[in-house]
């Protein structure tokens, strides 16, 4: 999706790339997606900025390396006064969220009252644009963690319950369904069975796409019982996915109560190397050298 039009752009010309996340108030949070950025600016050799919608700026820069962490609405207000005007913007979201559907537009509008002539172009998310086929590469990492995952812990045909974080947008959940598809044909032959849960919903049964919570999938018949392999469909660690976080807890708990033997995790999306391919596709889509 497109606010502004990039197609009048000379090839020296490249806009500035904001590689974006939702933010948190956790420093391993922002060092994740700098690495990540970093990564991206060496594998395409165009400067990648690691700028979160929201949280980010209110760490202590004295936790972060001594370099503080930015937000979207102060660092385009910031480029625009230094004489920028074109800019992509990199969603390091999952599928289409509210955040880049609704608020980062927001964003973008506002600068745009600043700036009438700034160029905004906006990717795709990783998923990309049909929810019900989701890019076979996000259940190819959850493969590849989940069989790195069997062979650390010596686990043998595991279950496996794909996490995500829980939405209100039933979309992005269809992105969770459709991996968790994909991923069980991969796995078809390594593991008993792979089910979607989400680590928390919204009240109502406006909501109710959610189930199963990962907390009570073992009340799922025929699922609880043996060893569980939680495979994290998360990008970085924060709060929910980071160590001793929510899905971490979670965890305890089904072993306390006997659901499963044994209950492991898998690495997050974010460290596989497959993702930054990924982004880098997002990104070459957005730019047109043929125009």
């Amino acid at each position: 999706m497109s606010i502004g039009s990039l197609s009048t752009l000379l090839m020296s010309e490249v806009p500035l790339i904001f590689l974006i996340d939702n933010g948190s108030l956790r420093p391993e949070a922002t060092f994740a997606l700098r690495e990540l950025a970093l990564g991206l600016s060496a594998r395409t050799g165009f400067r990648v900025e690691p700028v979160s919608l929201l949280h980010s700026h209110k760490i202590a820069s004295e936790d972060l390396d001594g370099v503080p962490a930015t937000i979207v609405r102060r660092r385009l207000r910031e480029l625009i006064e230094a004489g920028e005007r074109a800019f992509i913007m990199l969603p390091l979201f999952l599928g289409p969220s509210l955040a880049i559907q609704d608020y980062l537009p927001q964003l973008i509008e506002e600068a745009q009252q600043i700036q009438p002539e700034i160029s905004v172009t906006i990717a795709d998310p990783l998923a990309g644009v049909d929810v019900d086929h989701p890019d076979l590469r996000l259940a190819k990492i959850l493969a590849d963690h989940v069989r790195q995952t069997m062979e650390a812990k010596g686990l043998i045909h595991p279950k496996v319950a794909l996490a995500d974080h829980g939405t209100p947008i039933e979309l992005v959940n269809r992105v969770r369904n459709a991996v968790a598809a994909q991923l069980a044909e991969i796995l078809a032959d390594d593991v008993c069975a792979v089910k979607a849960s989400s680590m928390e919903r919204r009240e109502g049964e406006a909501y109710a796409f959610n189930e199963p919570l990962l907390e009570r999938i073992g009340e799922v018949e025929g699922f609880a019982g043996g060893d569980l392999i939680v495979a994290m469909f998360f990008l970085l660690p924060g709060r929910h996915a980071g160590e001793g976080g929510d899905v971490a807890e979670i965890c305890e708990g089904l072993l306390k109560c006997g659901a499963f033997d044994r209950v492991c995790t898998t690495p997050l999306l974010g460290t596989h190397p497959l993702l930054l391919e990924l982004l880098e596709d997002r990104l070459m889509a957005t730019m047109d050298f043929n125009g």
